[in-house]
């Protein structure tokens, strides 16, 4: 039956203009701010226990770092005494002496900056080139897709550890905190390459791409302003667990001994001085280790919990 087949008899009412004004209909409230990925993850990670613990001991790590004097007045190398080797606690000198008599405290304190500063360095060299090069294989594909992609293959299939072993053993008398930053950073950057590649390769395929696409938008601009920041979030997590691998990287090659110069402080340094003190004094190796995993630890925490809140299916899943 068609439904604009009307009775005779039938009336229609038809309410006055005047009395239904068009912009109260229309008018929507929306209460509170929109919703989008970003939101909803800080909405979610900020409930998680996990995310304030991290969150304070690295915010306490990158203080400890940047001042080093506001936690310890004692210095690192110029007040070692041969008469305090391997020594307990004394008043001032909380942890003890390491072999040579210096204060492990104060060496702990100062070679956070050192740390932190390699792992800093190598994790912004990897964005740069895992962005930049994920970016432009997954975006554009073809020949450039085939061409990069075979260049991480080739970066991927060497381990960074072993490859920085060999840069710094060739560049020894140049150690130094940029040296091998780039050493382990130049080799590193492949698994965030390809993260940003498959998350490229579904977004780009997305309907606002399709809509600028349409309107004339150059596929750079596309890149930039529409589908890397919407495939940016994966890259976000593993560039944070990243730094904490960069650290313990750093501190692998000092203890293996082709790293930082042994004059530098470095925890890795520290381990390796101590290792043939394990059996009479074993604090000079433990202490520094400790302050070595807390710090990987926070990172890899903060990593994880990044990775639940900016997954949506992880979200439903709790």
């Amino acid at each position: 039956m068609r439904s604009d087949i009307t009775r005779p008899d039938q009336q229609h009412f038809v309410a006055p203009v005047e009395e239904t004004p068009v912009a109260a209909i229309d008018a929507v409230k929306a209460e509170g701010k929109p919703s989008n990925l970003w939101r909803d993850a800080w909405m979610d990670i900020r409930r998680r226990p996990m995310f304030w613990i991290s969150a304070v001991i690295i915010l306490l790590v990158v203080i400890v770092a940047l001042f080093p004097n506001l936690f310890t007045q004692t210095p690192p190398n110029n007040d070692c005494q041969l008469a305090n080797s391997n020594a307990g606690p004394a008043p001032g000198h909380p942890l003890g002496f390491t072999r040579q008599g210096c204060d492990i405290y104060s060496r702990i304190i100062h070679g956070t900056s050192t740390s932190l500063s390699v792992g800093l360095i190598v994790t912004f060299l990897i964005a740069v080139l895992g962005v930049f090069f994920g970016a432009l294989a997954g975006f554009y594909g073809g020949w450039v897709d085939s061409v990069l992609s075979r260049l991480g293959d080739i970066f991927f299939s060497i381990p960074y550890i072993l490859a920085a072993v060999v840069i710094m053993s060739v560049f020894s008398q140049y150690a130094n905190v940029w040296v091998i930053s780039l050493a382990i950073g130049i080799f590193a950057w492949p698994a965030t390459a390809r993260v940003l590649r498959a998350e490229i390769l579904r977004v780009k395929n997305a309907d606002f791409v399709m809509a600028a696409t349409a309107l004339g938008v150059s596929r750079l601009r596309i890149l930039i302003r529409h589908v890397l920041p919407n495939s940016i979030a994966p890259v976000i997590v593993i560039t944070t667990i990243g730094l904490a691998s960069a650290i313990v990287a750093e501190a692998t090659l000092s203890f293996l001994g082709v790293g930082l110069p042994p004059s530098t402080m470095s925890w890795g340094n520290d381990i390796s001085a101590a290792q043939t003190s394990l059996r009479t004094a074993p604090q000079t190796l433990i202490l520094p280790s400790i302050a070595l995993s807390v710090t990987v630890l926070s990172f890899i925490m903060l990593g994880e919990v990044a990775r639940d809140a900016l997954d949506p299916k992880a979200r439903a899943r709790r």
